[in-house]
């Protein structure tokens, strides 16, 4: 007999699967908190559940399908976790807690590996194997929460995969993140690096998270040195799809640069990047890179990552340089390879 997934079910469909059990129909929603609410564990901790039903829990159901296979611990209390799905494939999250903010920011994976390529990210480094699910999706904070009972508070889009490559999954994720476990869409960050028509198909969706575009040039002949994508969808047409991202939510867009030194990082680029900015409603984050063992791309000096920073603050934009989380556990923006250490 297959075992049953319960956190696979809508509140409606486990009312259904409990009243077929042979239990009372309100069960369900207590079994439903303790899932999306609680972080239950296990079956013996939904203690407002008479034991007998317990026990018919344990014999047929689980409450996830997917574990945690590894996890490490940075310096910083950045927590990266190798999660294992039902067919021995592996993808990383991780959970990053900041001392001094309330917020518990989760950084989830949309596809085991990734098509895109980018020449700077160990994840397209290991090729593609599959899409997760929404379901896989949602799992992987499941896990951290009741990992660490701790209520995560944000959620983005920036681990492994290119979400918009897995975008009916996505679109699903982002409800039942947004639905059962509370948080505000704008909470929720989407990350991609530019599949311009399914920028404008998200813009017309109902739920409207926060747009993050992973940019790293200012100018087609250096993006599409790093950027496979340029190739198929360039920056102007790139930045057709963001204005109309701008209209439809009303929100800034995050842009975000990795600055690699020699590359994109002289004050020309950061000249070029402020005019190809001037019309977009953005705010830029700043990304010094971070070395993955592949490539031969350097981190910049902070002398001239200052230096960028100011350029474009004096245009105007607001501008942070984003806070290297988990770098010694290779856990911080671009290492993330779902490789076991």
């Amino acid at each position: 007999m297959n075992t049953v997934v319960l956190s696979k079910f809508s509140l409606s469909e486990l009312e259904n699967y409990i009243v077929e059990a042979g239990e009372k129909k309100f069960r369900a929603g207590q079994i439903f908190s303790w899932i999306w609410a609680k972080n239950a564990k296990s079956f013996d901790d939904m203690t407002d559940v008479k034991k007998e039903f317990r026990e018919y829990l344990k014999q047929n159901c689980t409450i996830l399908d997917c574990k945690i296979k590894t996890r490490q611990i940075s310096t910083d209390g950045t927590i990266k976790y190798l999660i294992e799905f039902s067919d021995g494939l592996c993808a990383e999250a991780v959970l990053m807690r900041f001392d001094n903010r309330s917020n518990l920011s989760m950084c989830v994976s949309s596809q085991v590996g990734c098509k895109m390529n980018c020449k700077f990210c160990a994840t397209g480094k290991n090729g593609f194997k599959r899409n997760l699910s929404a379901h896989e999706i949602v799992s992987e904070i499941l896990l951290a929460q009741q990992d660490t009972d701790l209520k995560i508070t944000n959620v983005v889009f920036m681990g492994q995969g290119e979400p918009l490559d897995n975008f009916e999954n996505l679109k699903r994720a982002i409800e039942l993140i947004n639905k059962n476990l509370q948080i505000s869409i704008r909470r929720l960050t989407v990350s991609t690096c530019g599949i311009v028509p399914k920028i404008s198909e998200l813009s017309k969706c109902e739920l409207l998270p926060t747009l993050a575009i992973s940019l790293h040039a200012p100018n087609h002949e250096i993006r599409k040195q790093v950027m496979p994508v340029e190739n198929k969808y360039n920056m102007q047409e790139l930045k057709n799809a963001l204005l109309e991202y701008n209209k439809a939510t009303k929100d800034r867009i995050t842009i975000e640069y990795i600055l690699i030194g020699g590359l994109n990082d002289s004050i020309q680029c950061a000249k070029e990047l402020i005019e190809y900015l001037k019309d977009i409603k953005c705010n830029i984050n700043l990304i010094p890179y971070n070395p993955i063992g592949m490539d031969d791309f350097k981190k910049p000096s902070k002398k001239d990552i200052l230096k960028f920073k100011y350029i474009l603050e004096a245009s105007g934009k607001k501008v942070t340089i984003r806070l290297e989380r988990g770098a010694d556990i290779d856990a911080a923006c671009g290492q993330l390879a779902g490789k076991i250490s």
